[in-house]
């Protein structure tokens, strides 16, 4: 019988530094997809609150914090990352487990944001894509969840099957801000 073994999206990938930005693997815990049954995006969001300290988020938005956090994913959906999901919530809507499927990487340091700026077509100035902010975008030729979880810090979604172009993509786009900022 073949034994199998677990193995990280990003295993041997990361961490990475080049220049002022890193680029790490996060630990999400469990990453949950919450789709409210209709007319019930209210009380999924009470129960939310309550069982795990955060409101079910607005579009483009996230709540919550580092361990316990909850992103806008799309119309009429939501992902809770960190614990698993509390039994209450299963009776306002449709939960389902996604943890095997994403590839998360956190990317912060000062010009992490210029990094990202070179493959998404997103606005993220400071005044415009704010902490707390979440989109799904392209980033290069793939689909993404972006969300700005500090000053110089976001957190990049990818899913499972990209990691590896993910961090060559990022590492490529890192060199090149650091090369800019080397001949400043």
């Amino acid at each position: 019988m073949v034994e199998l073994t677990p193995r990280s999206p990003c295993e041997g990938l990361l961490p990475l530094t080049i220049g002022r930005v890193t680029m790490s693997e996060a630990d999400t815990g469990v990453l949950t997809s919450l789709a409210p049954f209709a007319g019930q995006q209210s009380a999924l969001s009470d129960v939310l609150k309550s069982a795990h300290g955060m409101a079910l988020p607005q579009p483009n938005r996230a709540t919550g914090k580092t361990g316990a956090r909850a992103l806008w994913f799309g119309r009429d959906m939501a992902l809770l990352m960190g614990p698993p999901p509390d039994p209450a919530l299963a009776r306002h809507a449709a939960l389902t487990d996604q943890s095997d499927g994403w590839a998360v990487v956190r990317l912060e340091g000062t010009g992490a944001r210029e990094v990202l700026a070179r493959l998404t077509p997103l606005d993220l100035r400071a005044d415009r894509f704010k902490t707390g902010h979440t989109a799904r975008s392209d980033l290069r030729h793939m689909m993404s969840s972006i969300t700005r979880i500090g000053e110089d810090s976001y957190l990049i979604m990818v899913f499972r099957a990209f990691a590896e172009t993910l961090v060559q993509d990022l590492t490529e786009a890192m060199e090149s801000v650091a090369a800019r900022q080397a001949r400043k």
